[in-house]
């Protein structure tokens, strides 16, 4: 008996420290990123000349940087300082929803090893891809039109104005910033390198974590997410936007779910609404950083950014037939890697980068 708990209490101190270190790798692979295009990253935010290139440009930053929260933030300043208008704004931010789900994607690939771990892992980055496609696909046209989140975030932003700044630090971002703010300047800051640890640290983490989920907590967790935590849609979109609160990152919060429903804890139908309500909860470090500057017109971008997500999930997961629409591809593409790993990395580097340089330099260019 005694040797029994031992084992458990060891196990689970185990978790904690590969859950650390799964978190330490995203961060580490999130400022790779950082550090290969930070410069890029604000020339494109500098030179948006139309509403589609906003949208690819803010799809290509934030897959750089793979931190929506980033970008938006970046965006606010600018509106803040004169540099971009909120028409110019708006269409980055709705990009930056699709660009920050492509952590998602890269976690799900650390299990591509274990194939039918890896089938299920994938679909859950993909439901996130495919949900926020679809949402700009409908308000895009719409916004464009008819600046429908322009004007009603101005009349948001109009109730706040003089509202003092706020700040709020994440918890998880101060005990895992540390110790890879360390790593990288071990290694002097060199972007491949920085790149190589994280991912090698990722695939170890999260080999381990689901060892040790199937080992200790598999059956009481299934019950207890079953019965708890997302039981009904609702639970769990709440679940998803206040957890995202918490830790400031969309990124996070939805790639920490991609383990559990690889190792058959949760499924697609079950992690569908947490992840609209990951997308809601990240707008609030846009709007602590709209606060801060002051400005009414970058507190109208970050409401717009509120109101995109809050407008697209009522749309997509309110009407049946387009809530269908994530959960249909996100299956069928999850059987294609099934059968075919290699071609996850093909679209994941295909939607994420590929396209958008593509039609950026389009733009560019004619």
């Amino acid at each position: 008996m005694y040797k029994q708990i031992r084992n458990i209490i060891l196990k689970t101190v185990a978790l904690f420290v590969l859950l650390y270190l799964f978190l330490l790798s995203i961060e580490l692979i999130g400022s790779a990123f950082k550090l290969f295009g930070s410069g890029l990253a604000e020339k494109l935010l500098q030179s948006t000349s139309s509403p589609l290139e906003g949208l690819f440009i803010g799809i290509l930053v934030t897959s750089m940087v793979q931190s929506s929260s980033t970008v938006t933030s970046i965006v606010v300043g600018m509106v803040g300082g004169g540099a971009l208008t909120i028409t110019g704004a708006i269409p980055i931010v709705m990009g930056a929803n699709i660009g920050t789900s492509v952590t998602n994607a890269i976690v799900s690939i650390g299990s591509i090893g274990r194939r039918e771990e890896f089938k299920r892992a994938f679909g859950a980055a993909t439901i996130h891809d495919i949900f926020n496609v679809l949402a700009v696909m409908i308000l895009f046209p719409l916004q464009i039109s008819f600046n429908i989140l322009g004007k009603s975030a101005t009349f948001l932003s109009e109730l706040l104005l003089g509202t003092q700044g706020l700040e709020f630090k994440s918890p998880l971002k101060m005990i895992v910033k540390p110790i890879a703010h360390f790593v990288i300047n071990l290694v002097q800051s060199q972007p491949v390198i920085v790149l190589i640890l994280g991912a090698i640290i990722l695939f170890f983490s999260l080999k381990y974590i689901i060892t040790l989920l199937k080992s200790i907590v598999l059956n009481r967790a299934e019950s207890f997410f079953d019965k708890t935590i997302f039981k009904t849609a609702m639970r769990a979109f709440v679940f998803g936007m206040f957890l995202t609160v918490l830790v400031q990152s969309s990124s996070v919060t939805t790639s920490l779910i991609v383990p559990l429903v690889g190792a058959g804890m949760l499924n697609l139908v079950q992690i569908y609404p947490y992840t609209i309500g990951a997308n809601v909860g990240t707008t609030m470090t846009t709007i602590l950083a709209s606060l801060v500057t002051g400005e009414i017109s970058a507190v109208t971008v970050a409401f717009a950014h509120l109101l995109f997500n809050i407008f697209g999930g009522t749309i997509v997961f309110g009407i049946k037939f387009l809530r269908n629409i994530p959960l249909y591809f996100a299956e069928k593409i999850s059987e294609i890697v099934f059968r075919h790993r290699w071609i996850s990395v093909v679209f994941v580097t295909i939607m994420f980068f590929v396209i958008p340089i593509l039609i950026i330099f389009i733009i560019e260019r004619f």
